[in-house]
């Protein structure tokens, strides 16, 4: 994580454990976290600390073998089909990098924007999460929301269309 490109290196780390074969990495060091698993159902970290689980043991046999499931980015991250949905003229606005789509500020919060909003170039549609780092995602464009493609709390791949404007 020496790299000027820390996203980069992240989404490098990601690809490499998705070709390893394993099914859960969890690395520190200072102050940057990170926690992979290939099991779509666990918890991974909570509150900052690894949530404990009680596991069979496996025999050695099946830790070598790898695990016969899609890779991690196929079960988490499912880009829409919608590129022919996308109507003449229309702006598509995409996910700046992997991580998780939220449609309002916090939880319990109305959304940002819903269909048939209009919206400026400065309006914020969402909010993309990855490492405890929110960024908001604006329209960049004024018009009428046409299509939300993501749902609350579903993590994105990067360039994912996270919505459809109309322009003005």
């Amino acid at each position: 994580m020496s790299g000027k490109d820390k996203f980069s290196d992240i989404e490098q780390l990601i690809a490499e454990f998705e070709a390893s074969g394993l099914r859960e990495l969890h690395a520190r060091k200072g102050d940057f976290e990170i926690y992979l698993s290939s099991d779509p159902d666990d918890p991974g970290v909570v509150g900052g600390a690894a949530v404990s689980a009680s596991v069979a043991p496996i025999s050695p046999a099946a830790a070598k073998a790898p695990a016969a499931r899609a890779p991690v980015a196929e079960q988490a991250v499912k880009a829409p089909a919608v590129e022919a949905d996308i109507p003449d003229g229309a702006t598509v606005v995409r996910a700046p990098y992997l991580g998780t789509f939220y449609r309002a500020p916090k939880p319990g919060a109305p959304a940002y924007v819903e269909v048939g909003q209009q919206v400026t170039p400065d309006s914020e549609l969402c909010l993309v999460e990855v490492m405890k780092l929110f960024t908001a995602v604006r329209a960049d464009c004024a018009g009428t929301v046409h299509a939300i493609l993501a749902s609350d709390g579903e993590m994105v791949a990067a360039d994912q269309p996270l919505f459809i404007v109309i322009p003005a």
